[in-house]
């Protein structure tokens, strides 16, 4: 979109129209940048309506707007373009619909006199075009501020600003959807004003504007003040400390007083190696008057056998093999490679690493088992964005998800990492399972997007792509 152009979603805006116009003599409407967000932010496209699996009375939009193509198709081309009337703009079923003309489940979206409905309009009078000339598109948005401070009942807005590829930029507060994890805390309304309640806390405010996701951080401090000093005499040991202090601060909470001896060995005990002290250790612990006891205390707890057993166990608990699914000796190996990383103090990129790009037998080499456990290259995806990057892909596999910013394009793509793992022998035979797999790499081997069977190429979810080789394993 040219940086001229004076967009709908600002809230102020005024029907711009362009010299080099159409034969209406008004600006272009592109149905990505102009159509699809009226459509997200007045809920036609959202699961409980026409974003649901199969639509809503034969009418089905892409959830959330994820797939462009299909909601053109299904507004201006499939039943027999009933639902879009550029000879008659104003009898289109689309806004007939949307203003509650006709009967209408969802009820009335918009007013027949409002920006939406006379942007539409237009849109279906030039032709409801898939694009238009020098269309840019959405490259980022911009929620700002990240971080607010209220007091209880007080009153913020918050903007969000839209980028594009032609170096313009938008207001599109107005075109976001908002949302509060904590509405007893903070409160958003549809104008991104965001209201403090009346306890102290924490919410986090979610701004959606077309599959691109911001948050910004709202706090509400305790009354009163600690003086700075108060936080200036507590310990640090490392960089952690140093974050939760400044946060207890900037909340105003007055930081609690350090546990007593015995409440220390008993937390550090059931952390680091899953039991209660023994009576003993507990009496030699308390009868210590050494100044370094409790850094003491923890290094030793480190070092002992029960350590590794403990996280292994939450380990294998996390990587979840079967037993009866992948075979009893290799779920053996499996949890014995586990228990050896923790035993050397494996450091934790080399622990993932050596999951991730296992090859070998099943019955030798103990972390093959996570692909013979994890069949498809779904599977793993799923698997290893969840453990290892903090990222919940599942729904992107199908849609995008309320809450997220990952498409399918990024499912499959990350998918794509894991698409040339081989393996030859036993196949899966459960209940036993017990035979030999071998995994390697394979030479050939895609995964491709379910709905536009394009071979996918392998790419991360964020930072920067490295090249890869094309005889090298992904």
């Amino acid at each position: 979109m040219c940086q001229a152009r004076i967009p709908f979603c600002c809230g102020i805006v005024a029907l711009a129209l362009t010299a080099q116009g159409n034969a209406t003599g008004a600006e272009e409407v592109s149905f990505e940048l102009d159509v699809q967000p009226i459509l997200a932010v007045r809920g036609c496209n959202q699961g409980a309506c026409h974003g649901k699996a199969r639509g809503q009375n034969g009418f089905q939009l892409s959830l959330l707007g994820f797939d462009s193509n299909f909601d053109f198709s299904s507004i201006a081309q499939q039943s027999r373009g009933r639902r879009v009337f550029p000879a008659a703009p104003a009898q289109s079923l689309l806004l007939r619909k949307a203003t509650a003309q006709v009967p209408h489940g969802g009820g009335q979206r918009f007013a027949a006199d409002s920006e939406e409905y006379q942007l539409l309009q237009r849109w279906i009078a030039q032709g409801a075009p898939r694009r238009i000339s020098n269309e840019s598109k959405l490259v980022r948005v911009e929620l700002s501020p990240k971080s607010v401070y209220l007091q209880t009942d007080a009153k913020a807005q918050l903007a969000v600003k839209a980028f594009y590829s032609d170096g313009s930029t938008r207001d599109v507060t107005d075109c976001t959807q908002f949302q509060s994890n904590e509405d007893a805390t903070v409160s958003v309304n549809a104008n991104g004003i965001v209201k403090a309640g009346s306890l102290p806390g924490e919410a986090t405010i979610m701004a959606r504007y077309m599959n691109n996701i911001e948050t910004s951080l709202v706090s509400i401090p305790l009354s009163g003040n600690v003086a700075a000093a108060e936080y200036e005499k507590l310990p640090r040991s490392n960089f952690i400390d140093e974050l939760v202090w400044n946060k207890l601060q900037t909340l105003g909470i007055t930081p609690a007083e350090l546990c007593d001896d015995a409440k220390y060995l008993r937390r550090i005990h059931i952390d680091l190696i899953g039991r209660l002290p023994t009576p003993d250790e507990d009496r030699a612990f308390l009868a210590s008057d050494a100044p370094d006891k409790r850094t003491r205390a923890v290094d030793t707890l480190l070092e002992r056998p029960e350590y590794a057993d403990h996280w292994a166990s939450k380990w294998a608990d996390l990587l979840r093999p079967n037993p009866y699914r992948v075979g009893i000796k290799a779920v053996i190996n499996y949890d014995q490679t586990i228990r050896d990383a923790f035993r050397k103090n494996l450091p934790y990129d080399q622990f993932v690493r050596q999951l991730v790009t296992a090859q070998g037998s099943t019955w030798h080499d103990g972390a093959t088992v996570l692909y013979r456990d994890r069949r498809e290259p779904e599977e793993v995806t799923t698997l290893v964005s969840q453990l290892f990057l903090g990222i919940r892909l599942e729904c992107a596999k199908c849609h995008h998800h309320p809450f997220e910013k990952w498409s399918q394009d990024d499912f499959y793509s990350f998918a794509a990492f894991f698409g040339r793992v081989g393996r030859v022998g036993g196949d899966l035979s459960p209940p036993i399972s017990g035979e030999e797999e071998m995994i390697f790499v394979s030479p050939t081997g895609v995964v491709k997007h379910p709905l536009t069977e394009k071979a996918m190429q392998p790419r991360v979810l964020f930072g920067k792509m490295p090249a890869i080789p094309a005889d090298a394993d992904p």
